[in-house]
């Protein structure tokens, strides 16, 4: 089961944060923020990119502040960076989900 949590913003929305297994890596594990109207919304969200597997139990690994913003700056907000290991921090940049799952970028 993966480790995650949510948060409950003003507005009503939540952040939903995942630890899941890299499908790139084996081994490694990625932390995945989704923002959307409610927690099954946001599972929702990842079941249709293919993560089927995906649950939310508990709330143990909720999303920092930083991370809220993050999620809530990006245009799709649904973003993803390799999991600290060991709670040690993490220097790395949020990327977009598409690019973990070798998905083309969208035409505008």
């Amino acid at each position: 089961m993966a480790a995650g949590g949510f948060c409950k913003l003003p507005n009503g929305t939540v952040v939903v944060a995942l630890n899941l297994p890299s499908p790139a890596v084996a081994g490694g594990s990625v932390r995945v923020l989704v923002h959307a109207r409610n927690r099954a919304r946001a599972l929702t969200r990842l079941r249709n990119l293919g993560l089927r597997a995906v649950y939310l139990r508990g709330n143990a690994a909720p999303p920092t502040p930083d991370e809220v913003t993050a999620v809530l700056h990006h245009p799709d907000g649904l973003i993803w960076r390799t999991a600290p290991v060991g709670g040690d921090l993490v220097q790395e940049l949020w990327r977009p989900i598409r690019a973990l799952l070798g998905r083309p970028a969208a035409q505008t």
